[in-house]
């Protein structure tokens, strides 16, 4: 079942809402204050590759020309554009500059959450 988070504008809270993708409800009353004042937002998540794929793909994920090239044409297949602080994040990322939140893991091997 798909998560789906928002940011409600009265209470300022984050919220994930769990929903079936039949019964999505677009504007779905906030958990915390029951107001509808929610804005959806985009989740982050989370791809593991194998590392010892003998696939061509596996190079395009330490390509750094292609962080957010997935988002991008999210975006733009809702016809939306990219939100300029998220243009920022991956111009920098594709620079070589991690977020201040990922600084910390900088040092950690890629797959040591999974141990």
């Amino acid at each position: 079942m798909p998560v789906y988070e928002f940011w409600c504008q009265h209470c300022n809270d984050k919220v994930s809402l769990f929903m079936k993708i039949s019964s999505y409800n677009p504007n779905p009353l906030c958990p915390t204050c029951g107001k509808k004042e929610l804005s959806r937002i985009i989740s982050t998540v989370a791809i593991r590759t194998s590392p010892d794929s003998s696939s061509s793909g596996s190079d395009y994920y330490k390509d750094p020309r292609n962080i957010g090239k997935r988002l991008e044409k999210r975006f733009k297949s809702m016809d939306m554009e990219v939100p300029n602080q998220i243009k920022q994040s991956i111009e920098a990322a594709r620079g070589g500059q991690l977020p201040e939140s990922l600084k910390d893991i900088g040092s950690a091997s890629p797959d040591s959450s999974y141990h």
